[in-house]
């Protein structure tokens, strides 16, 4: 079966806040993943919509990031489920 790793990018310019999961962690869809303050003050929460394992964290609390930062890499469970 083949892996499918999903890289999570930064969808705009900022510092990251916290960090809401670590490496090696199993995440779901829509789970919170990261929080960034952009440069106007405004906190921006990342969530994906898929679900699995955290495989790599590319990037530290208080880091600066643009939107070509990839934030963590995912690999993806593929299982079906089912949200609100």
């Amino acid at each position: 079966m083949l892996d499918l790793i999903q890289p999570i990018y930064s969808p705009c310019y900022g510092k990251v806040e916290n960090i809401l999961d670590n490496e090696s962690y199993h995440i779901y869809e829509w789970e919170k993943l990261f929080l960034i303050r952009e440069k106007n003050g405004s906190v921006k929460e990342i969530r994906v919509g898929v679900s699995g394992l955290v495989t790599t964290q590319n990037v530290k609390e208080n880091q600066n990031e643009t939107p070509n930062t990839v934030l963590a890499k995912i690999k993806e469970d593929l299982f079906i489920t089912g949200s609100d």
